[in-house]
């Protein structure tokens, strides 16, 4: 398979398969809901006036990975009602797994009932996070808590799909996850399945998390509060 990539700055992809899978996606929503509004990674918001329902989308999450043929990455799509996540699906093409969730309600893998995990010390735990595009060019890029937690813990990994590291999480294959810069669509289906499975979410001082706010710390719950003393150390007054 040949995979067309186009370069957005120096290190920001995006590839055909993007723009190819958006557009499938919304011409769904809208042939079938024509009355609520989408938020896209590459096409934006498209937000009729009246719409109570916003379904928020990334086609291609790790489109880096899928440039270079590494097979992690996913489709992402949560439905926002009245601003409150109520659905999160998250489909892995290269492993066939679905991810999906109804807020309030018991979150699945390929319809198997999932949950976090049961790791109470952070020493025990393995984590997961990711780092912005323009992690060259900032020094609001990561690598501090990375290195914090990198001798906290049993160790870090680093996927490249935000949307997959959530759905990870509430399948108790990772204990925590943090990220400094995300967009809503990075973390709109998986925040769903995540508190659906029994995980926490919250920003990275320990506040209410919304989508709209770039950074993001989610956990099994159990060792939450852990997460946040070293993120803590590294955070600027």
């Amino acid at each position: 398979m040949r995979i067309s990539r186009r370069t957005q700055n120096a290190i920001d992809l995006v590839t055909d398969a993007d723009h190819g899978a958006e557009q499938c996606i919304v011409n769904h929503i809208r042939a079938h809901f024509p009355t609520h509004s989408t938020l896209a990674e590459e096409r934006g918001i498209d937000a009729p006036p009246t719409s109570r329902y916003q379904w928020i989308i990334d086609p291609l999450d790790g489109t880096t990975n899928f440039a270079h043929r590494v097979p992690m990455y996913a489709v992402s799509i949560g439905v926002e009602w009245n601003g409150r996540g109520v659905v999160g699906v998250v489909y892995d093409p290269t492993r066939d797994e679905l991810f999906t969730a109804e807020a309030g309600h018991v979150a699945y893998l390929n319809g198997q009932p999932i949950s976090v995990s049961d790791t109470t010390q952070l020493d025990g735990a393995l984590l997961v996070t990711g780092f912005a595009y323009d992690i060259r060019d900032t020094a609001d890029n990561n690598l501090n808590h990375f290195a914090r937690f990198a001798l906290k813990t049993q160790g870090v990994r680093r996927t490249g799909s935000a949307a997959l590291d959530l759905c990870y999480v509430a399948a108790g294959r990772f204990d925590g996850f943090w990220e400094v810069k995300l967009s809503p669509w990075d973390m709109a289906a998986g925040v769903v399945i995540l508190r659906a499975a029994g995980g926490r979410v919250t920003d990275l001082r320990g506040h209410e998390h919304s989508i709209y706010r770039s950074e993001l710390v989610a956990s099994n719950g159990r060792i939450h509060d852990e997460m946040l003393a070293v993120i803590s150390e590294g955070l600027s007054s």
